[in-house]
């Protein structure tokens, strides 16, 4: 090794020994009779002294030619600081430089490689290499690793035994888009980067793996945001001769020993609720119960409280949904208009917004004061289980749009009212979604989670019959408000699952075609058997209280899916062309 010790261990305790350290220049500090250096890797930074008249002339000389991110071997005694930084690991110690080698210098980078920088997004993606030297970004990373060996620990003391499946894989017709990889030896045929593991770890049950997972790559091509890119990773489970319930309690128990072993947290109770319950209450399948403001339907889901006051707006929606806020009564005009213009954003696409107001006297004053007397308003306030001084936004319209406007609108309040803390963490398990969905562009049945997702048992009967009403024998865990992992689980007899490919729309033909293989193994003594993949990127992203997952992937790709320190993807050449039997762009 060429160093005896890194750039953060060092401690009072060292004083007197003579030691190595190798790094990077951080900074200079050249005051004429004194000149320090502060050396960097990735454990630390360790203060380096030399002083006129007792380091070497050579070693001084050596030294004020250093510049930013020099690599640096740095040899001296270990000796206690006068002015100690308490603020540094190291802050007691510096060395005394006897001997220093230059092992490579380096231009100045186009940014400050600090914890504080002043590079752009951009500009950090473009020299990626030097983004990672930086504490943040560090840190981050090491997150990453602590919960891949948490995962590893808690699944292998489970009995799980980690496999590896194929990366170059057949194409799939459900989902999203796939890579699709050109096979050379075979003219006109191609491979596909795998969306998931999906079908090869069903056959690892069938194979008699009874506990399978691994941590691993998958791609899928469609558009990008914060929390996706086109290569992600995925913490991937499955389990034969099991029901939901063990499913459930086992991940409940993996995650609860994450929050443990990484955080030092206890996560507390994990909820389930139904899909139904999750739309009702919050207007979408990945609730964030770190806060309330339940959604009050004043019309809709069976309620009629809006009729009889000629108020058009009302009586020609086909939803009214109320947003309560608890202790709000005493919003401005200002900030009510406010939030008005905000549910009238494209995005959220609502023409308005009416607000109730519970007065501190139990009276009522409403933005439609002139349609609804105080009865009404009363009927509404015990709908929304309002209280004094609490305040009741309400949005009407189509009735998908108006719930999705409802949930974003208590999603807005949480944030304006500081109630979705980034150290604060609620989970949830979302349970009984539907199985399918209607495409109406394609005027068929779509999975709603992938076409190997079991009906629940009691709907089993209605799948040749009728489909729209199963329940899927689903589950996704929600993690403030993101959905860090689902599952369900699997059909395993090929009767049902031919079935549910003819309800998919597929021909006995283009089942045999694509899926053939998986419907002849489930007629060699297929387990009953389930599973659950987690999104490990956005969990580290979660944990390290973060939006965007892109600051946990080593090297991310930007949000168009290039990665622009290494100008991906780019062109091939036409050897290149010939051989995969394909042609060039003209």
């Amino acid at each position: 090794m060429l160093r005896t010790h890194t750039c953060g261990e060092l401690r009072i305790s060292h004083v007197g020994q003579t030691v190595t350290l190798c790094g990077w220049v951080s900074k200079v500090r050249d005051k004429g009779g004194m000149l320090w250096v502060d050396l960097r890797d990735r454990y630390g930074i360790t203060q380096l002294m030399a002083e006129e008249g007792k380091t070497a002339p050579e070693v001084l000389e050596q030294l004020r030619k250093l510049g930013r991110e020099f690599v640096l071997s740095a040899s001296g005694a270990v000796v206690e600081r006068y002015a100690k930084n308490d603020k540094m690991a190291t802050g007691d110690i510096e060395i005394r430089l006897e001997a220093v080698s230059l092992l490579n210098p380096a231009k100045l980078p186009p940014f400050l490689i600090d914890d504080e920088t002043d590079g752009g997004d951009d500009l950090r993606m473009q020299y990626r290499y030097l983004d990672l030297r930086r504490n943040p970004v560090r840190a981050k990373l090491e997150l990453r690793h602590r919960m891949a060996q948490a995962v590893r620990r808690y699944l292998d003391a489970q009995g799980f035994l980690e496999v590896e499946t194929p990366v170059l894989i057949k194409s799939t017709p459900e989902g999203a888009r796939d890579f699709v990889v050109p096979s050379r030896l075979h003219a006109g045929e191609f491979y596909a980067l795998p969306q998931s593991p999906q079908t090869f770890k069903q056959l690892l049950m069938v194979g008699g793996f009874d506990r399978y997972f691994q941590i691993v790559k998958c791609f899928r091509d469609e558009d990008l945001r914060a929390d996706r890119q086109p290569e992600f990773t995925q913490i991937d489970c499955e389990m034969a001769f099991v029901e939901r319930e063990d499913i459930l309690s086992t991940f409940e128990g993996m995650v609860r020993s994450l929050f443990t072993e990484v955080k030092g947290l206890d996560i507390g109770e994990i909820i389930r609720i139904s899909y139904d319950d999750a739309m009702r209450l919050y207007g979408n399948d990945k609730p964030d119960i770190r806060f309330g403001m339940q959604l009050a339907h004043l019309k809709g889901y069976g309620n009629e409280l809006t009729s009889g006051a000629n108020f058009v707006v009302f009586d020609s929606a086909a939803a009214v949904i109320g947003v309560p806020v608890k202790g709000a009564a005493e919003y401005t005009r200002k900030q009510l208009d406010e939030l008005t213009e905000w549910v009238k954003r494209p995005q959220i696409g609502m023409k308005g917004m009416v607000w109730v107001r519970v007065e501190a006297d139990g009276s009522f004053k409403s933005s439609v004061d002139k349609f609804y007397g105080p009865e009404v308003l009363a009927a509404w306030a015990k709908q929304a289980a309002l209280k004094a001084g609490d305040l009741l936004l309400i949005v009407a319209g189509d009735a998908a749009l108006t719930l999705k406007a409802a949930s974003e609108l208590r999603l807005e309040l949480g944030n304006r009212m500081g109630l979705r803390k980034a150290d604060e963490y609620k989970a949830l398990w979302v349970l009984d979604f539907p199985l399918l969905e209607w495409d109406a562009d394609a005027n068929r049945w779509l999975a709603m989670h992938h076409p190997f997702t079991a009906p629940r048992p009691e709907d089993l009967h209605k799948l040749a019959t009728d489909p729209g009403s199963i329940k899927a024998n689903a589950y996704d865990m929600v993690l403030n408000g993101n959905e860090i992992g689902g599952g369900s689980i699997r059909i395993h007899d090929r009767a049902t699952q031919a079935k549910m490919f003819e309800v998919l729309g597929f021909t006995p033909a283009e089942a045999e075609e694509k899926f053939g293989f998986l419907l002849n193994a489930f007629e060699f003594g297929a387990p009953p058997h389930g599973g659950i993949a987690f999104g490990f990127d956005r969990l580290c992203a979660l944990f390290g209280g973060s939006e965007s997952i892109r600051d946990f992937i080593a090297f991310p790709k930007n949000n168009a899916g290039r990665d622009v320190m290494i100008d991906a993807p780019g062109p091939i050449d036409a050897i290149q062309w010939k051989e995969l039997h394909l042609q060039p762009k003209p």
